[in-house]
């Protein structure tokens, strides 16, 4: 605790005083452009992978970066998606997994959760990622059964974000755009789910950005390839 202490200390002195441009129109309210949903893991720093200032980014994390699907239960997903889309007027939704994620780990082996029963209720939101790993990738063992897993669940969970209306309104206006992210640990890179090809490709600086659409087919045979991404 004494580590985050000093860091308090350490921040109010050397970022927060002298970015006054930055922070003081915080005060005042916010205008983020993302929504982004992501894990839990303490792996994961959303603005620093992003290298995005506070604000702008408005973020949601959780076990397995899970959006249930709308009506299953008001909970704070569900406020935190229709407070983004509606009161924020976002413009995009980015779904974030990563790999060696200990949430899809415990997917695929319910042992790892049998004396966890919260978290094994909430890995129900994740059901069809299972049932598609199983069913579709028996071939595929060990880790890169996890990364299958971790792929597939980030299209799972764009698939319940079409199920709440403020979101489906949104797209099908045009407004809002839905993106599948997956973090790769191992080497700081970011792979996007591209419709086009059906798979997840490195982004890069001259990498078109890939939408996902009501049209699209996000579980397309073949897509994920075993292997980490990359």
């Amino acid at each position: 605790m004494q580590k985050l202490i000093d860091g308090l200390h350490k921040f109010k002195a050397e970022v927060f005083n002298p970015n006054q441009a930055i922070f003081r129109p915080l005060a005042e309210g916010q205008r983020p452009e993302v929504l982004f949903v992501t894990c839990s893991d303490s792996r994961i720093s959303p603005n620093l992978i992003t290298q995005t200032n506070p604000g702008e980014l408005f973020i949601l994390r959780n076990a397995g970066n899970m959006v249930p699907p709308y009506g299953a239960g008001i909970g704070g997903a569900a406020a935190t998606v229709e407070f983004a889309v509606l009161s924020l007027d976002v413009s995009h939704i980015v779904v974030c997994g990563h790999t060696n994620c200990g949430a899809m780990e415990a997917l695929l082996e319910p042992e790892l959760v049998r004396d966890a029963p919260a978290m094994r209720a909430w890995l129900v939101h994740a059901e069809a990622t299972r049932r598609v790993v199983e069913e579709n990738y028996p071939h595929v063992t060990g880790a890169a059964r996890t990364t299958v897993a971790v792929e597939e669940n980030v299209l799972t969970q764009i698939e319940h974000l079409r199920t709440h209306p403020a979101v489906r309104a949104r797209v099908a206006r045009g407004t809002l755009a839905l993106h599948g992210w997956v973090y790769k640990l191992e080497t700081g890179e970011v792979f996007q789910y591209d419709p086009a090809q059906a798979q997840f490709v490195a982004l890069t600086r001259s990498t078109p950005l890939a939408l996902t659409t009501p049209g699209d087919a996000l579980h397309a045979s073949g897509r994920p390839t075993g292997r980490p991404p990359g």
